[in-house]
């Protein structure tokens, strides 16, 4: 199972070199685990409807955060 991200960020103006997350990743107004993508893409939904959001200053992110073994049971290779 995959655990997920929901990032509300405030929007760099776009610069020559354009926007690198890696080198300067934009600032992160608000953070929100969800467990499930149903879950993380109504917590979006809800961000998206915020003034500033719809005004273009900030956007919101939808991030895979890793794999989480059902029952907390770890995979062996080989």
């Amino acid at each position: 199972m995959t655990r997920f991200l929901v990032v509300l960020t405030d929007v760099r103006p776009y610069e020559v070199d354009g926007r690198n997350e890696r080198v300067a990743p934009e600032r992160r107004r608000q953070v929100v685990g969800a467990s499930s993508r149903e879950a993380a893409d109504r917590i979006a939904g809800a961000f998206m409807a915020l003034g500033m959001v719809r005004a273009g200053r900030q956007r919101v992110k939808v991030i895979a955060i890793g794999r989480r073994h059902a029952f907390g049971e770890r995979q062996l290779v080989g």
